[in-house]
């Protein structure tokens, strides 16, 4: 499979948590993540990286997903304010259990997760 790439931007309103997990389940379906518990983790990744993000106070998120055979990888654009601890410690703690990547940008503006179950390049 090519890469390929998706972006998503929705206001970064816990009532658009929804559309980011349905978005990043059927795009971890066509980068051919086929296990119900592959892709239950991407959607708990989306998620947990949408809360990240909706706690540096942006107006809106934009989600930039990068799809490969096997692999689904998210940059989670951020706001300028810097998350309470508090409100991102089970956030993070979670992303680093279950992203093969979990890292922030040098100049702390995006968020970018990785989960691969190492698919084929059937395409």
């Amino acid at each position: 499979m090519t890469e390929k790439h998706v972006i998503l931007r929705v206001p970064a309103e816990a009532s658009f948590a929804r559309t980011v997990r349905m978005t990043a389940s059927a795009l971890a379906v066509a980068a051919g993540i086929e296990s119900v518990e592959d892709v239950e983790d991407v959607k708990m990744i989306a998620d947990e990286g949408f809360v990240y993000a909706c706690a540096t106070a942006p107006e809106a998120v934009e989600v930039s997903f990068s799809l490969a055979a096997g692999e689904v990888a998210m940059d989670f654009s951020l706001g300028a304010s810097e998350p309470a601890d508090d409100a991102v410690d089970l956030v993070r703690v979670l992303l680093s259990a279950v992203c093969d990547e979990f890292s922030l940008s040098g100049d702390g503006a995006t968020l970018h997760l990785l989960r691969s179950t190492g698919g084929t390049d059937d395409e």
